[in-house]
């Protein structure tokens, strides 16, 4: 009989939340046929089973995960993006804002515009999670009345708002990464702006192209529609607020209110109507609400048995050189973001140990730390139960595929291919 390791089966919960949640989408054809939830459960039950502990300890474990600050954190955000997002769709200010665009903008570039639009944002505000949630709502409408492929507009969105995660100077991932390898921001910012910035450009090239291979057929439809300037106001609000630094919290509130009373100036509903509106928008991200709850208890259950410390051992084993340093680093911390679907956590997770190898093989800290930001953001940005993802495909009633927003994530790709480029071929 094959003895394991402890340690390896640690892993396998997570390993069966993934596969089971992949696994359903790929024979399906749809990765959001099986409740993800349910997903999550299946492997949160494997763990009860496979990992040694107390039931007692393992259900505080559980608790603690689903309990941590930044899970939370992320709740609290879905929910009020859901209010917001349902609060303004029900005065008009979405509308307005497509019929707005529509008007001045031809439908053929509306990808290349939602892309600069999500970078600067993103990176203003050091958060793809709330550039997604302040645009995700107009984009979506802006596809759909358009007849722009959905798919590729949130694609757009997507890369925009990783564009500035992984740059920004006050982004989560940025100041995990320059604490957990010692180096400046500074430094960690020049050094990553060198293949951030490229790998934009080439991206909105491709994009740009794009529109002028379907200029002339998209030009129909960028005819006069009706508009409210005044209904634009609360996006703006909340871009403004969001630039100067506030606490999404903050922002995505006062937005809420603002959306609130423009609704009561124009007769769109009363206040029991607001409140319903607002509870409708809460509801709207009751899937994503659970499986964050649910993936942060898993990944606590795993951490504690070894899971991830075993997938970090394992990795570090192959390493022998400069560049398989920075390839494991970048790997520590893909494995990592795999596990608990969280690009700051995983580079927490991961961290020391990539501080350790860059000592160990004279890396730059701040070459270390961009590879260890870039990929976790690059993996973040694509898997089907990261934040990114999932709210794109709630906001947009799960009507957005999710093949498409991997395939035309161009500029994510192009930066993960720069990357390994800099690595393999860059000056020693």
């Amino acid at each position: 009989m094959i003895k394991l390791n402890p340690n390896l089966v640690a892993i396998f919960p997570l390993l069966i939340f993934v596969f089971v949640f992949l696994g359903f989408g790929i024979y399906y054809d749809d990765f959001y046929s099986l409740p993800s939830p349910i997903a999550a459960l299946l492997g949160i039950t494997s763990a009860f089973v496979l990992l040694k502990g107390s039931i007692n300890s393992k259900v505080d474990t559980f608790l603690k995960g689903c309990g941590d600050g930044k899970i939370l954190t992320m709740c609290i955000i879905y929910l009020l993006a859901g209010a917001f997002a349902t609060v303004t769709a029900a005065t008009g200010s979405v509308d307005s804002i497509v019929n707005l665009g529509l008007t001045y903008i031809s439908p053929a570039y509306f990808p290349v515009g939602v892309f600069v639009i999500a970078s600067f944002l993103s990176f203003a505000s050091g958060t793809s999670v709330g550039s997604i949630v302040t645009l995700g709502p107009i984009v979506i409408a802006l596809a759909e009345k358009s007849g722009s492929p959905l798919g590729l507009i949130g694609a757009c969105l997507l890369s925009g708002a990783m564009f500035g995660d992984n740059l920004s100077l006050i982004s989560d991932t940025t100041i995990a990464a320059t604490q957990t390898l010692g180096c400046q921001m500074k430094d960690k910012f020049r050094f990553n702006s060198k293949i951030a910035i490229p790998a934009a450009v080439a991206a909105i090239i491709i994009l740009t192209v794009m529109g002028f291979s379907q200029e002339n057929t998209a030009a129909a439809a960028a005819t006069a529609k009706d508009f409210n300037l005044m209904l634009v106001l609360p996006y703006i609000l909340v871009i403004v607020l969001s630039l100067l630094g506030l606490n999404v919290f903050v922002v995505l509130f006062a937005g809420l209110i603002f959306a609130g009373l423009l609704g009561f100036g124009y007769g769109s509903f009363d206040f029991l109507g607001f409140a319903k509106k607002t509870y409708e928008g809460f509801t709207s991200m009751t899937e994503i609400f659970l499986l964050s709850l649910l993936t942060g208890g898993l990944a606590a259950l795993v951490e504690k048995a070894g899971g991830i410390s075993f997938l970090i051992a394992k990795i570090s084993k192959v390493i022998s050189s400069k560049k398989t340093a920075l390839l494991g680093i970048g790997g520590l911390v893909t494995a990592a973001n795999l596990c608990v679907a969280n690009n700051t956590i995983s580079i927490i997770i991961s961290g020391k140990v990539a501080k350790e190898i860059n000592d160990k093989y004279g890396l730059k800290p701040q070459q270390s730390a961009s590879v260890l930001d870039i990929f976790s953001c690059y993996v973040q940005g694509l898997i089907p139960y990261g934040a990114q993802i999932l709210i794109l495909i709630s906001l947009s009633s799960f009507k957005m595929n999710y093949v498409e927003l991997v395939q035309y994530s161009f500029y994510l790709h192009i930066l993960l291919i720069f990357t390994l480029i800099s690595i393999l071929f860059g000056k020693k």
